[in-house]
Formats: structure tokens, C-alpha cells, sequence
């Protein structure tokens, strides 16, 4: 698997867009806006996405999320405790923040209900609950690939916010060193925002969490 970070909207969210090599497959991570960038990495590579991933519904991570559904054709996966959160602009933040529009997106198709494993096509990975930032955040964990899509949550040198709607700064931390922290020290950290980074060295350096 390979992936491509797309940094997008007016305060930089990463989108993400998985590959498998072999079959030109492809996943998207979190479709903040600017479709056309998105866009444009699929059709560079010859790619054929086959479902949307949501780590959580904030507005800067759900922008694009139904002009991509509308282009490809194919489903959103989100945490039940968010589930109205993509119509909602005051829940997904979009109602505060003076740069964006208020977004409202439809539901997504396919809710996530609790840890689970999935496999979408030739993409087999593990969901992690690692709520804090939001209510319904989830990591995506590819333990084969060595990487973990973790949204918001844990960051290079730092952890998400807390002080938004639902969120719980000890909850957050407890999912940080729960869940993020036991997997392996060589797995790449993909964050919602800024550069990537891995498990080991936040662990040894992350001041939040020395």
C-alpha cells in the first residue's frame, strides 16, 4: 500500500489517499475540501476509490465529503457517535469558524459501532476508538503497512484539542497512551494536520505526554 497526503482547506487538513499497487484501488481519508486536488491525485495515478474514511466529522475534515460520494459513487464510513454531526455545523464546527462556510453534508452511509477490523476491497486494517478531540474519533491502524490515520488525535510534538464540542481532555490523553501508544515504536503516525511522524519517537518526545 502506498498513500498520498493531500494538506486542504483553509487551515491545512491532511486528506489521505490509500493505493493498493496491484489492483489501482484506492481509499480516501478524510475529504476536507478542495475536491479538485483530491481529484487530481486519482486521476494521476489511474486510481478507483472505493470508500471514504472519516477519523471524525469536524467541518475541516468533512468539507469535500459529498462532492466526493457524488463523483465515485461509493460510501462513507463514520463513528456512531458523530452521526449527526455532518449536518450539524454547530457539532462539526463549522457554525465558529469565520474562514468556512457552515458545512452540511448527508449521513454517512456506514456507521462504525465499537473496535473493529475491516476490509474494503483489497484494504484490511484495524478501527481504534480514540475519542477525546471529538466523541466519535477513530484511528485507522494498517499493522501490515506499519502506519496508523489517527486524525486529530495525536500529533508531531503535540495532541488535539479539547475544548470543542464533546471533547475530554483526559479521555484523549487516555486514548493517546491506550491506544496509539501500545502499537509498535516503527509505526508512522499520519495526523489530521502537519507532518508525520511515529509512534516511538512521541512516545519518547511529545512533551503532553512526558
Amino acid at each position: 500500500m502506498k498513500w498520498t497526503v493531500c494538506p486542504i482547506g483553509p487551515i491545512q487538513a491532511n486528506c489521505y489517499i490509500l493505493e493498493d499497487e496491484k489492483t489501482k484501488e484506492a481509499l480516501i481519508i478524510d475529504p476536507g475540501s478542495e475536491l479538485e486536488k483530491i481529484l487530481a491525485v486519482v486521476k494521476n495515478k489511474e486510481l478507483s476509490p472505493l470508500a471514504i474514511l472519516l477519523t471524525h466529522a469536524h467541518f475541516d475534515h468533512i468539507g469535500a465529503l459529498d462532492s466526493a460520494r457524488d463523483r465515485w459513487h461509493i460510501p462513507a464510513y463514520l463513528h456512531k457517535n458523530e452521526s449527526d454531526w455532518p449536518d450539524d455545523p454547530r457539532k462539526n464546527g463549522s457554525a465558529f469558524f469565520s474562514m468556512s462556510k457552515e458545512v452540511r453534508t448527508r449521513p454517512a452511509e456506514k456507521l462504525i459501532n465499537g473496535e473493529t477490523e475491516l476490509t474494503i476491497g483489497p484494504f484490511s486494517f484495524d478501527v481504534l476508538e480514540t475519542p477525546g478531540h471529538s466523541p466519535g474519533g477513530v484511528s485507522f491502524y494498517f499493522a501490515h503497512d506499519q502506519a496508523v490515520f489517527c486524525g486529530d488525535a495525536l500529533f508531531s510534538g503535540s495532541i488535539g484539542r479539547s475544548d470543542g464540542y464533546g471533547a475530554d481532555g483526559p479521555q484523549l490523553l487516555n486514548s493517546i497512551r491506550e491506544k496509539l501508544l501500545t502499537l509498535p515504536e516503527k509505526t508512522v503516525v499520519l495526523p489530521g494536520h502537519g507532518f508525520s511522524t511515529t509512534i516511538g519517537k512521541e512516545a519518547e518526545t511529545n512533551p503532553f505526554l512526558i
